[in-house]
């Protein structure tokens, strides 16, 4: 097919990514409750390992079905450690372990500053992103926003602060590793899906040693709605979502699958609501707000562009966890905790 007739075709390509566009904003949005049903019964660590194990199998099963090889090389492997770490088992234990104390509503707003997260690493890393007024402006918005969110003027108790912190140090990790992974990951000649598999691959084997140290035995009655959870939090938002983001990838661009970052919030909020209980202040979808206009401003916002579709996996030119159109774009961003694409 050629690029002219996808341009001539667009709405009958919108209609192919939409859907896929919307269930992974879904399921990223739902993974903070995910979470929070899963600590019910588990603890963060047997939480975090059960999601990147699951996570783990159900991209290798993809691979299998598509027929895409894993990643080949020390050198890429060893890569794929550095942004297995950072990019998936620390994030993911650190947004469990903050949302002991932190509602899924908060977690989820605060996980929305990812992309300013990436980006203020991506200016103190590369000399070649200059500070421009409007970034500057928009980091200064999505921190400003964060205040908001937790109310910091009405006082935090000490575990409470941990739990944000905790959330904070998550995506300060994503901001770390989406640019290393940019820089070493980008131009490795493999395919995304390749990359993504064997990164979560790498994060599952990780946390199996911290499992071990830690223990296994639930820390309460395991109901079945708990094992929904932590199956739909690994299966489907560490695995089924990368496959439905690189959909959109392959037709709409990264700039426009890079925009789900002001969905996966709303969706948090709503289920963390409706279905958890939680309660909603004012200042919390005000902080929101504050902390998505940071993001625009700081990342700026791409129109939709389709694409000449590609098969899935074979997504070219696309940097690991980042959008190819803006430097320090997460295009997965926010995927649940612990998610980044092809990568949060």
């Amino acid at each position: 097919m050629s690029t002219g007739a996808v341009a001539a075709g667009a709405p009958s390509g919108a209609r192919s990514w939409v859907p896929g566009y919307l269930a992974a904003a879904v399921i990223w949005g739902c993974s903070f409750a995910f979470i929070a049903v899963g600590l019910r019964a588990l603890t963060p660590v047997q939480v975090a390992t059960a999601r990147q194990v699951l996570g783990a199998l159900t991209l290798l099963a993809l691979c299998l079905v598509l027929r895409v090889p894993l990643p080949r090389g020390r050198r890429t492997w060893g890569h794929l450690v550095v942004v297995g770490l950072l990019l998936n088992a620390a994030p993911g234990l650190l947004f469990a372990v903050g949302q002991q104390t932190v509602s899924s509503v908060i977690a989820g707003i605060i996980n929305a500053m990812t992309p300013l997260a990436t980006l203020a690493v991506i200016l103190a890393a590369y000399p070649e992103e200059r500070p421009t007024r409007r970034r500057v402006l928009g980091l200064l918005l999505g921190f400003a926003g964060v205040a908001v969110v937790i109310g910091v003027w009405r006082g935090l108790g000490e575990g409470r602060w941990l739990g944000v912190l905790a959330c904070l140090a998550a995506i300060t990790c994503y901001g770390l590793a989406l640019p290393y992974s940019r820089r070493y990951l980008t131009s490795s000649g493999q395919r995304p899906l390749s990359l993504v598999t064997g990164q979560v691959v790498v994060a599952g084997t990780l946390m199996l040693p911290v499992l071990a140290l830690t223990g296994v035995t639930p820390r309460g009655p395991v109901t079945v709605d708990v094992v929904l959870a932590v199956v739909a939090l690994g299966s489907l938002g560490t695995g089924v979502a990368y496959a439905l983001n690189y959909r959109v990838i392959a037709i709409a661009g990264p700039g426009t699958a890079a925009t789900v970052t002001y969905i996966t919030p709303v969706v948090a909020t709503v289920v963390g609501v409706a279905f958890l209980g939680e309660r909603l202040h004012w200042n919390e979808p005000v902080g929101a707000l504050v902390i998505l206009l940071g993001v625009a401003l700081g990342q700026g916002v791409r129109g939709l562009r389709l694409r000449r579709p590609v098969p899935l996996g074979t997504v070219p030119g696309i940097p690991v966890g980042t959008s190819a159109s803006t430097p320090g774009t997460v295009v997965a961003s926010p995927p649940g905790p612990g998610d980044r694409a092809p990568s949060r």
